[in-house]
């Protein structure tokens, strides 16, 4: 799969149902959503600023160090559609070193690839435009184990290397695979003890004092690392998959710092969503659903004593394929603008019911940029119309 970095994989095993939990349970849950402030540090000279993300932002994937299918766009032609461009991507010099290098596409892969100083001056015309430029660490090839603090401090000063020389606004995590995973005994994700995990909160909370409250945190999870968490936790007392819910303790912990959470909606096997019915990729009921247990928030593994609190929806978007070719899971527009009229108007619902509606929903994610144009835009341009 690496030619085509569709950045996740599909069909993972899910475990057993566990004890029904009550609707009054999770009514309750939703109780715990309240915006969340961001940190209050001061923004390092040098640090890129400009306009804040918009009411309603579409956030984008651009294959920046590599070529498919799709062909490789400059970033200068990135359309203004796009409001966060997740350059894809940062990788690691091996999966325990810390150590991320970014460089644009070889020319051998990429003819039409930038030079560096044109691609810096791209990234600078995008800020003046009010856009924000991220460098994304990991994807479906790029492992990250940050397992020593030998490690930790390595991703720090690499990953600040990138951003200092490119000027870029801030950073997105999106480890897959077995970048993150929970040691056996590790069961409350408010008080993780599973090095990964801890030197990985370690290091972005760095980053952010480091750059300041201007800095733009996003994460890509895959719904393995998240809503699997409501059935399962880690391994678990049946010795499952301990990568089950491993995203849960580095969401929580950094949720003061996060701008934007936007977990992959595709690629995924059926996931329970908080009706206690497993839910297929393929339509809006799958957003809906999906979406509807990070803005409402769930009991982890099935413990009503450990809930993993709503997020608040300006800091939530949902990651949908652009095109049948960028990924498994890709809807048209009209079930699109289905799941969006139902998490923000409470109209257009299917099966699923949410448990409320959130109008200030951030907005949609996409792999990719570069299979949008191959798709004629059809999903930027939708996302225009809409909003």
């Amino acid at each position: 799969m690496a030619p085509s970095r569709f950045r996740s994989r599909s069909g993972r095993r899910r475990g057993r149902l566990r004890a029904s939990l009550a609707a009054g349970v999770l009514a309750a849950v939703g109780l715990f959503a309240s915006p969340v402030a961001e940190s209050a540090a001061a923004p390092a000279p040098g640090t890129p600023t400009g306009a804040a993300i918009p009411e309603h932002a579409l956030v984008g994937y651009l294959h920046t160090s590599f070529a498919n299918g799709s062909g490789y766009t400059r970033l200068a032609d990135v359309p203004d559609s796009w409001d966060i461009i997740d350059l894809a991507f940062g990788e690691p010099t091996s999966p325990t070193s810390g150590d991320i290098r970014f460089s644009l596409c070889p020319r051998s892969e990429c003819p039409n690839v930038e030079t560096k100083d044109e691609f810096k001056a791209a990234v600078k015309a995008k800020q003046a435009q009010g856009k924000k430029v991220l460098i994304s660490i990991g994807g479906q090839n790029g492992q990250v184990q940050l397992s020593t603090t030998a490690a930790r401090d390595k991703f720090v000063s690499s990953v600040s290397a990138i951003i200092d020389e490119y000027g870029l606004d801030g950073l997105d995590i999106d480890f897959e695979g077995h970048s993150l995973s929970l040691n056996a005994g590790d069961t409350d994700f408010r008080n993780p003890r599973t090095p990964v995990i801890v030197n990985l909160i370690s290091a972005v909370k760095t980053l952010k004092a480091k750059y300041g409250q201007d800095f733009v945190l996003t994460m890509a999870p895959e719904t393995f690392f998240v809503q699997l968490g409501y059935q399962r936790y880690g391994s678990g007392q049946w010795g499952g998959d301990p990568r089950a819910g491993a995203y849960l303790p580095v969401i929580h912990a950094l949720r003061n710092e996060l701008t934007l959470l936007h977990v992959q909606d595709y690629n995924s096997g059926p996931v329970m969503g908080l009706d206690n019915q497993y839910h297929q990729m393929g339509g809006a009921d799958f957003h809906i659903a999906m979406t509807d247990m990070l803005l409402t928030g769930f009991p982890v593994g099935g413990n009503t004593g450990n809930v993993f609190p709503a997020l608040p929806p300006e800091k939530v978007a949902i990651g949908m394929p652009a095109s049948p070719l960028a990924g498994n899971g890709h809807v048209p527009p009209g079930e699109v603008n289905k799941a969006l009229n139902c998490l923000t108007k409470g109209t257009d619902c299917g099966s699923y019911r949410p448990h409320g509606t959130w109008p200030a929903l951030r907005g949609l994610m996409t792999w990719s940029i570069n299979w949008d144009g191959f798709n004629n835009r059809e999903f930027s341009r939708n996302f225009d119309q809409y909003w």
